[in-house]
């Protein structure tokens, strides 16, 4: 969700520094700042918003003298955007200083702790226990400060720590957060992607999870967690700056996609603890007076929001209407104090949006956000907000914000439940364990799919395709015909299965291709029923449905698959190979993916 680099060496290192940090701008970032060693004090310079600020704060680097330091953009998760809480932070002795990315689960426990013992905190960041457990377990060696300091963290990190007793090396370390070290004549360097790598080395080593590095101009001593040294093998960088950026993936709607499983992970594990959800700043006595729910958003948003709007009813037993923000802003809506309005934005900067939700919360209504942007407009005009920790989307057609926001509301059905009393203990442990295996589901959908791209050079040439489902499935119908047309320009259309007899089936003929939606029992026999009616005009069928169930598999011409799941949150898999088939008939015709011709990845105006 952020970018991290380092340097040491006998350049200066600040502006390096800046160019790494530039090269890492893609991916998102609110603040950003750097550490540099001179003379055995810490330089730390860091500002809230773009990376030229801190160039012309610093003066392009002149201000900021020294040849070893750190740096980092931030994508805020814990505490809002500003000049504090950015990176570097520094030991209360001035002595360490820390880059860190990733989300330190336990950081409020290790806060209290060394609070307690005398520390003094600057920010609201989960990072700065970090930096003083490094000055609490120093002794004189930098390098057992640091594997006393990891083994206390739980989450993920890659970080960078420096330290005035130590000037002519870096540290760094990662648990399940890239971080790649290169090897330069003379220099090293490190960072969270190649992109940051590549304009000054290709020759690279790829630290594992519980692994950490000492970094010194000479050269690159790798350690594992017990502080035994470790052989890397070295690894040489083949692709270009554009291609790092993206890990080797073609697109980045493909690299995001296949994101999916550690961004839905990302957005539920801080969030389910023991056998319990914790929403943030959402309590139970904020909801316990909630009679009506209402869902706005726009295009893939809206879509999520179809999706959960079955959750919530089934769970919680209250009445919940998806509205699309263009609309609802101009509908005089009805609204008052027992009515929630939840919010869908990955940016929180669409303009619709921002303007429904100011028109209902003069209403009285109160307002919950779902957003990936920390500090956006969306999540501070929100009495409450639940950021999904996607991380940045540079695709224009969204996947990993649609599954994290779907991801979110399941988690906030549940937990309403819960508050209203309309599940029992028992169904809640149930529905509890099948949001654990999201992650897994994704990845699952992901995976049993390879024949995606074989199905796309069959369909790719049709000139319209209709979706149909019913229930949820109408709901995952809607958002699979829009990835379809934004990024192929194929004419799409995702329709409510039963409606098929009243007027679209006059356009299904010869070989049109109809994609069946059949991932909920509950209608999946209607849903047959009417694959066999386009069957019998003369369409060809391409089912999704639930690995190893045959009910459509005498109808089908082609079958994509799900796993086996609570078919309430079908959906967030059931997406999936949708995502994936549209990527490939794109990719087939030749289609600018990640920037579709007429679309803009955050809708700011009418």
């Amino acid at each position: 969700m952020c970018g991290i680099v380092g340097y040491v060496g006998a350049q200066a290192a600040a502006p390096l520094l800046l160019e790494g940090l530039l090269k890492l701008e893609y991916r998102g970032y609110d603040s950003a700042g750097i550490a540099v060693m001179n003379d055995g004090q810490l330089l730390v310079s860091k500002v809230k918003g773009r990376i030229a600020n801190l160039c012309e704060k610093t003066e392009g680097g002149r201000q900021v003298p020294g040849t070893i330091g750190i740096g980092h953009t931030r994508w805020a998760t814990h505490g809002a955007p500003t000049d504090v809480n950015a990176h570097p932070h520094l030991s209360n002795d001035g002595r360490f200083a820390v880059v860190h990315n990733g989300i330190i689960e336990n950081y409020l426990a290790l806060r209290e702790e060394l609070t307690a013992k005398g520390f003094h905190f600057e920010s609201d960041t989960d990072t700065e226990v970090i930096v003083h457990l490094l000055e609490r377990y120093y002794a004189g060696d930098v390098k057992a400060a640091v594997i006393k300091t990891v083994s206390r963290l739980q989450g993920s990190y890659a970080l960078g720590v420096v330290c005035a007793d130590a000037p002519n090396t870096v540290f760094a370390a990662r648990e399940a957060s890239p971080l790649i070290i290169g090897l330069g004549s003379g220099e090293q360097y490190f960072a969270s992607d190649v992109t940051a790598l590549v304009p000054y080395t290709r020759s690279v080593l790829y630290l594992d999870d519980g692994e950490f590095a000492a970094l010194t101009a000479n050269g690159v001593t790798v350690f594992n967690g017990a502080g035994q040294t470790v052989d890397k093998p070295l690894q040489h960088i083949a692709w270009d700056i554009q291609a790092a950026e993206k890990d080797g993936f073609d697109h980045f709607m493909l690299k995001e996609i296949f994101e999916q499983p550690a961004a839905v992970r990302a957005t539920i594990a801080p969030r389910m603890r023991g056998r319990a959800i914790c929403l943030d700043d959402v309590r139970a006595d904020d909801l316990k007076n909630i009679r009506r729910i209402v869902i706005t958003a726009c295009g893939s948003a809206y879509y999520a929001g179809c999706a959960g709007k079955y959750a919530i009813e089934a769970l919680c037993r209250l009445p919940v209407q998806v509205e699309l923000a263009s609309e609802l802003r101009y509908s005089d809506p009805l609204m008052d104090e027992q009515t929630l309005l939840i919010v869908l934005s990955q940016s929180g900067e669409t303009a619709d949006t921002i303007a429904a939700m100011k028109e209902c919360k003069a209403r009285g209504a109160k307002t919950l956000s779902i957003v990936n942007v920390v500090g956006s407009t969306v999540a501070t005009l929100a009495d409450h907000v639940l950021y999904t920790h996607a991380g940045p989307e540079i695709a224009v057609a969204t996947t990993k914000g649609y599954t994290t926001q779907l991801a979110v509301l399941y988690l906030f059905a549940l937990y309403m439940a819960q508050v209203q009393g309309t599940v029992s203990g028992e169904e809640f442990n149930r529905l509890f364990g099948e949001l654990e295996q999201l992650p897994h589901r994704v990845q699952n959908a992901l995976d049993m799919n390879p024949g995606t791209e074989r199905l796309a050079r069959k369909y790719g040439g049709a000139s319209s395709v209709f979706f149909i489902g019913r229930n949820t499935d109408y709901a995952v119908a809607l958002e699979g015909a829009l990835k379809l047309k934004e990024i192929s320009y194929i004419h799409a259309e995702g329709y409510a299965a039963g409606e098929l007899k009243h007027g679209t089936i006059a356009l299904i003929d010869e070989h049109q291709p109809v994609i069946a939606l059949c991932c909920n029992g509950a209608v999946a026999d209607k849903t047959v029923s009417n694959a066999v009616e386009v069957k019998a005009r003369g369409a060809e069928v391409l089912a999704v449905t639930f690995k190893g169930d045959t009910t459509l598999a005498a109808v089908a011409d082609d079958m994509l698959f799900v796993p086996h799941m609570e078919p309430l949150f079908a959906p967030i898999a059931e997406i999936v190979p949708l995502q994936l088939f549209a990527y490939y008939v794109a990719r087939e015709n030749g289609c600018d993916i990640d920037k579709p011709k007429n679309l803009a990845k955050s809708v700011t105006v009418e």
